[in-house]
């Protein structure tokens, strides 16, 4: 069916609720039915940050110096990320579109940084962890750089022995994560910090899951590795605002340790009628509601308030994790330390399982390697974790016996 735009406009009444109704087939995320892609507290916060987006709706947040009020709600934005991550006077940050635009723009500037620190490098490299998230395959596909990655240890994290192992004359920095996105791993940074200061290499953090609750998780009591830049030879970190920042799409940051290595993701040029530009984003245009709403979820919230978001997310993380670990085979990947973690099993087809989950209304991400379903829990998941238990036990039977999918003649190949 060809789409055409309309002869004549349509009413905003008419139009809101076609919209409305498009919605019914939608991901159920207010009742946690959901493993990812939503990060969602309450009805309060999400007013609040949809009100301050609203507020500024047009304004471009590329022209700070004509919108001087985008400017300063995103340097303190910036500025209590950096507290957040135990930065310094010197630590420097961009506000970005999203964590693959955060890691985009690390390793452009591990590459720039490569071409002067590095002599000799031919096509730069980097050394990851085979749980480092596609983004960095991504980047370094655009960039013209290698990516090698290295098998992790035992306990699903990366191995600091085979990474330093695996360095070479062409690479130009070590990546790790905190957590791994499918199992929820934090890295041991401390030990890879160690490895790129020996080695003089740039160290990537993503911790574009971690990066905002990854401390208050610690504060609350939970053992939660160092992983920001209090390790020595951290050299930068993502973090997302839109995940555990809990504020509105899109919205990230990438950190530097100094302003001289943030200046590496600089990109300037002035061979053109308008003469100099220069910008520390991939992207140009910029919504100034994204940075708003991240303003206005942090000073809403307040350290008080991310520490409770900490803290209900542990709690239906702890919950959904009992439950699933009564139901016969079942078990976690690993020790995850945070509020992400996946789960398997020996005795049932856990892809069967997620497919079947997912025409029940379910979403459900899979894991190919090791095998399994990955879980973001929140505060959304709390009240709802005995449904999604009891979902699940429900399925798990079912494929154990054959039935899942028989009368519809699914295929989970």
């Amino acid at each position: 069916m060809v789409h055409e735009m309309p002869t004549t406009g349509r009413s905003w009444g008419e139009l809101r609720e076609e919209m409305l109704g498009m919605r019914g087939d939608d991901l159920n995320w207010k009742e946690g039915r959901h493993g990812a892609f939503v990060w969602y507290a309450n009805d309060e916060l999400e007013e609040v940050v949809r009100e301050a987006y609203s507020m500024f709706l047009v304004e471009n947040g590329l022209g700070v110096k004509v919108f001087p009020s985008i400017g300063r709600m995103e340097y303190e934005t910036l500025a209590m990320v950096r507290s957040l991550l135990n930065g310094d006077d010197n630590t420097a940050s961009v506000f970005t579109s999203g964590g693959t635009e955060s890691i985009f723009q690390a390793i452009y500037a591990m590459r720039e940084w490569a071409r002067v620190s590095r002599s000799g490098v031919g096509t730069p490299e980097i050394v990851a962890p085979h749980s480092a998230h596609p983004a960095l395959n991504k980047a370094a596909h655009l960039l013209g750089m290698d990516v090698t990655r290295i098998p992790v240890g035992a306990d699903y994290a990366a191995d600091p022995a085979a990474i330093e192992a695996a360095i070479g004359p062409n690479t130009a920095g070590i990546y790790a994560s905190a957590p791994t996105y499918s199992l929820g791993i934090v890295d041991p940074i401390s030990e890879l910090g160690a490895i790129a200061e020996r080695h003089g290499l740039w160290l990537h953090v993503d911790a574009c899951v971690g990066g905002i609750l990854g401390n208050f998780v610690r504060e609350l009591g939970y053992e939660v590795p160092a992983f920001d830049f209090a390790v020595p030879g951290v050299t930068s970190i993502s973090a997302d605002l839109h995940k555990s920042g809990f504020a509105a799409k899109p919205a990230s940051t990438v950190n530097f340790r100094t302003r001289e290595h943030r200046d590496f993701a600089r990109f300037s040029f002035d061979d053109w009628p308008s003469g100099m530009y220069s910008s520390l984003t991939f992207t140009g245009t910029r919504p100034g509601g994204a940075i708003a709403a991240a303003w206005a979820a942090m000073q809403f919230l307040g350290k008080d308030g991310y520490r409770q978001l900490a803290a209900d997310s542990m709690a239906a993380r702890e919950r959904i994790e009992a439950g699933l670990l009564q139901i016969p085979s079942l078990y976690v990947h690993g020790s995850p330390q945070l509020y992400a973690f996946g789960y398997g099993s020996d005795e049932v087809d856990m892809h069967a399982v997620a497919g079947e989950m997912n025409r029940s209304g379910w979403y459900c991400g899979s894991i190919a390697n090791p095998v399994g379903i990955h879980v973001m829990a929140t505060p959304v998941h709390g009240p709802h974790a005995q449904e999604y238990i009891d979902a699940i036990a429900r399925t798990v039977g079912q494929v154990r016996s054959g039935a899942a999918g028989a009368a519809a003649g699914v295929s989970y190949t």
